[in-house]
């Protein structure tokens, strides 16, 4: 996939010199300021999107396997550790897609490095106390290490790319 694809197209403004002004800020704050270079963000975007579809696989035929031979309460658990899931790669590919725009020129650097996109919810994402438990099927427990491990990833390149 193209990384221009990824942010979507750019509409067209109003007049030549807006289209000029906009590339010209677009393109003096895209690439210097990507973190590693852009390599860094494109192989964590490639581990995150793996991990998506591994999660959505799961969560679409495995948990439903895993939830009808457990109690009601670990079934409880399981939904909820699979919503704390979802959050932690919400969050982390929405930082990923803004530095891949970026890096394109889709958008300035400020913005994709702006609060706006910058890893949130971490009183949610954060939360691991039930990693270890032995009632979470062991499919679900290595998705809960491995979006918590993208999570905090992508946290240090976003305070890395801050400054």
């Amino acid at each position: 996939m193209d990384n221009r694809q990824i942010g979507g197209s750019k509409t067209a403004s109003s007049s030549p010199q807006t289209t000029d002004r906009d590339s010209q800020e677009m393109s003096a704050t895209a690439a210097p300021n990507v973190v590693g270079g852009g390599l860094f963000v494109d192989r964590a975007y490639r581990n995150a999107l793996a991990l998506v579809h591994e999660a959505r696989n799961y969560m679409a035929y495995g948990e439903a396997a895993d939830s009808d031979t457990v109690p009601v309460s670990t079934r409880l658990l399981i939904s909820q550790e699979s919503l704390r899931i979802t959050s932690r790669l919400t969050q982390a590919m929405a930082w990923l897609f803004a530095q891949k725009a970026a890096a394109a020129g889709e958008m300035p650097m400020s913005r994709a490095l702006s609060e706006e996109f910058a890893p949130a919810a971490e009183a949610v994402c954060l939360e691991d106390g039930w990693a270890d438990d032995a009632e979470i099927p062991p499919a679900l427990r290595d998705l809960m290490r491995r979006s918590l491990s993208l999570y905090r990833q992508v946290q240090r390149m976003h305070a890395t790319a801050c400054g």
